[in-house]
């Protein structure tokens, strides 16, 4: 779990400074709510998840998200992991091989690289 976590702080550290340098309101603190952030890593880890197999923070800690069946992971699959993630709710839920609800829902789990 913790390199999930550390993962996750990556992906969202660097899709904020990438939003920042588009708008500074997306900055934090800026004052004003921007949800280009999140725009960005959704975009990020997206692509990156159905491209390589790993976002870049998870790329970073060693880990990967591979498909349950053996099948490389396709971008619809990726897509829904994604859109879940981003809700955070499904991605805070798991079970006791600490799958979240979005893996589950996309029939996909995490591993070390």
């Amino acid at each position: 779990m913790g390199r999930r976590f550390v993962a996750i702080l990556i992906d969202w550290f660097a899709s904020t400074f990438v939003a920042g340098l588009f708008n500074h309101d997306a900055l934090p603190f800026s004052g004003h709510p921007s949800y280009l952030p999140l725009l960005v890593f959704g975009l990020e880890v997206w692509i990156l998840t159905a491209t390589t197999g790993a976002s870049f923070g998870q790329r970073l800690v060693g880990l990967r998200v591979v498909s349950l069946d053996g099948r490389p992971l396709n971008p619809v699959r990726a897509f829904v992991r994604t859109v879940l993630l981003c809700l955070a709710v499904p991605a805070l839920i798991w079970d006791r091989d600490l799958r979240g609800l979005h893996d589950k829902a996309a029939n996909t789990v995490v591993v070390r690289a």
